[in-house]
């Protein structure tokens, strides 16, 4: 948890929902505000400036900042489940799963629709940093 932002909530996933979930898509989540879609919120005070588009949205499992447009980032997240170039430049790839793919096609699955409306409630159960000093785990 990074404290608390400008609209009083706690800066932190635990307890929020993957609000779209798109079958054959994307996976989606991070509003800590509303918890759907409405809301975001960045560590650093309302939304910051897009990064780079250096990594691409070359395959399943890449995981970007969900935005509504050029330097709109806050809390929303995606996970892709497929290959997804059309978003190249788009929003900002900042991670990938290694480990737990099983779980977020699990989760597109059993809760996708092709509206993004959850048929099925999915709640991230915890969160949090890990230690640099395993980065490079995979286990």
């Amino acid at each position: 948890e990074k404290g608390k932002g400008a609209k009083g909530k706690a800066l932190h996933y635990k307890g929020t929902p993957f609000h779209r979930i798109i079958s054959g898509f994307v996976v989606q989540g991070g509003d800590i505000i509303h918890g759907d879609g409405r809301g975001s919120e960045s560590i650093y005070g309302g939304t910051f400036a897009d990064e780079n588009f250096k990594i691409k949205h070359s395959h399943a499992g890449v995981v970007s900042m969900a935005n509504s447009g050029p330097d709109s980032n806050g809390s929303q997240f995606y996970i892709t489940t497929v290959k997804a170039s059309w978003l190249d430049g788009e929003h900002v790839v900042f991670g990938k799963v290694i480990q737990g793919m099983d779980i977020v096609y699990m989760i597109e699955g059993g809760a996708g629709t092709y509206s993004g409306k959850p048929r099925k409630k999915v709640i991230i159960a915890d969160s949090g940093e890990i230690p640099k000093s395993k980065w490079d785990e995979e286990t």
